[in-house]
């Protein structure tokens, strides 16, 4: 994966999961990049992420084991006591077992990473979810290079992390329903020449 495309896409509630699930569902087997994904959710209690994910991503959806190689056409999630995170330099997954130290940052933790350790070849996207997580890892993304998405908000939504990270810092590559996005991600990795993204 030294030349391959990230995409790390964070959400919280019931909603967001919502929303992961119809974005695996868009994204074809053969996707050429790795997924990676954040859901806020209790962190001391079973978590059936990935039975949910695996019955609607047309790729395979797995537990990211620590340090474990990336390999492109696979979506990681963590377990809910542990933060995901990409290392430095190796772009092997880590993970932490002290989840309550960043509060309810994980989805800025897993951006900041992603934006540390692979820059132009990476995709942020945040999906709904309530407060401003995402905000500030999807501004470090953008400053280092990366593209950057955000789901369009409801009329009716409240002020929760879509509308947090368009307003936070820097302008967002893309802006859209869930179909939107999956086809702009999709578009974008399959490019050869990586032609900047248009707001939609």
């Amino acid at each position: 994966m030294s030349n391959g495309w990230i995409i790390a896409v964070g959400a919280s509630g019931g909603a967001g999961l919502e929303d992961i699930c119809a974005l695996l569902s868009a994204l074809p087997p053969s996707l050429n990049a790795v997924v990676l994904i954040v859901l806020q959710r209790p962190w001391d209690q079973r978590s059936q992420l990935l039975e949910v994910l695996s019955k609607r991503s047309q790729i395979p959806v797995v537990i990211a084991p620590q340090g474990d190689r990336l390999k492109p056409g696979i979506a990681y999630v963590g377990e809910p006591s542990v933060h995901l995170t990409l290392l430095e330099r190796s772009f092997a997954l880590m993970t932490s077992d002290r989840p309550r130290e960043h509060g309810n940052r994980t989805i800025d933790l897993l951006f900041r990473s992603v934006a540390d350790c692979r820059g132009l070849k990476t995709i942020g996207v945040v999906l709904s979810g309530a407060l401003d997580d995402g905000s500030r890892g999807l501004a470090a993304i953008h400053h280092a290079g990366g593209q950057t998405m955000v789901l369009r908000p409801s009329s009716t939504a409240s002020h929760g992390m879509p509308e947090n990270a368009i307003a936070f810092d820097g302008p967002v590559s893309v802006i859209g329903n869930g179909g939107w996005l999956a086809s702009e991600i999709i578009r974008l990795v399959s490019s050869t020449d990586e032609p900047p993204l248009a707001m939609s």
